[in-house]
């Protein structure tokens, strides 16, 4: 699971590195207690007081610390964008947000844990956002932002897709993986659900004798203008994969830059939620499936635009 990696990862560092500094809005107990065990003067319980979790991260980075605030995704970013806007982004500090539970990988709790607004108002600020595909790039993406200077996002998701061949692979913030070559229609993915279920979808157009390229755009801050504007060139349709709103996420970045740019591509479809919330309740899976955040709807979506 990408929290528990996650966890793992930053509890090394810390070891290496007594800046580092983990604060959580009173949750992750199962998987930050090694941590807080090992390097209680590294962190520090809130409570569920994440606005006021975000203010005391900004202070600590004042002092010239690199803090990690830890919460489920809605609860760090859209309860606490006052702070994120105004003592973070706006000191540039080195506050690095943690949202576990992209999307829907808290379904069963209902829409005040759904994560589905999260990168299009992150993305609107001057802030990195990364939202990991699969383990690898958990991995990457956590000492790529421990690295980087300034506000940071980082989206995990309660699932992840397979890791692929990694002989050819390497991570850079702001530029796209190229995970499979095709010439017929490009998926791109951001986050583990979504690069699942475009793997998934990727294989059965194969099967199809479609020839799909698959792209984990696992920053979308900044975005890799030039992957975009290849897969509007090179392939003869694009289509964004979010478990998120297709209002202002991935798809509406895809589509700035091509519109922007004057390059459009031959055909253009977003999977992601077209309803302005999930009311449903139940896992990830089944919302994802309710809300046609599938392969299956990947694969009927590409063979009507390649019609």
């Amino acid at each position: 699971m990408m929290k528990k990696l996650f966890a793992k990862l930053l509890t090394k560092a810390a070891s290496q590195n007594n800046r580092l500094f983990l604060i959580t809005g009173d949750l992750g107990f199962g998987v930050l207690m090694d941590y807080a065990e090992q390097y209680p003067d590294q962190f520090l319980n809130v409570g569920v007081a994440e606005q006021n979790m975000t203010g005391v991260a900004a202070g600590l980075a004042f002092d010239d610390r690199v803090v990690f605030t830890y919460s489920i995704a809605n609860f760090p970013t859209l309860r606490c964008l006052e702070q994120i806007r105004n003592d973070v982004c706006y000191h540039e500090l080195n506050v690095k947000i943690v949202a576990v539970g992209g999307g829907f990988s808290y379904g069963a709790a209902g829409l005040s844990h759904h994560a589905t607004e999260d990168l299009a108002i992150m993305r609107s600020l001057p802030i990195t956002v990364v939202a990991p595909g699969d383990l690898w790039e958990v991995e990457q993406a956590t000492q790529a932002i421990i690295n980087r200077p300034g506000p940071c996002y980082l989206r995990l998701d309660n699932t992840s897709a397979p890791t692929q061949d990694l002989s050819n692979s390497s991570f850079q913030i702001g530029k796209a993986r190229r995970i499979l070559e095709g010439r017929d229609i490009t998926l791109m993915a951001i986050g583990g659900g979504a690069l699942h279920v475009a793997y998934e979808a990727a294989q059965q157009l194969r099967e199809l004798q479609i020839d799909c390229r698959l792209v984990s755009m696992h920053t979308l801050n900044p975005l890799d203008k030039e992957e975009v504007l290849d897969a509007a060139r090179q392939t003869q349709g694009v289509i964004t994969v979010e478990e998120h709103t297709i209002k202002g996420g991935l798809g509406g970045a895809v589509a700035e830059i091509c519109l922007e740019s004057g390059v459009l591509p031959r055909a253009f479809y977003r999977i992601g939620l077209r309803r302005d919330y999930g009311c449903i309740i139940g896992s990830q899976a089944y919302l994802r499936d309710q809300y046609k955040i599938s392969a299956e709807e990947i694969v009927k979506q590409a063979k009507a635009l390649l019609t």
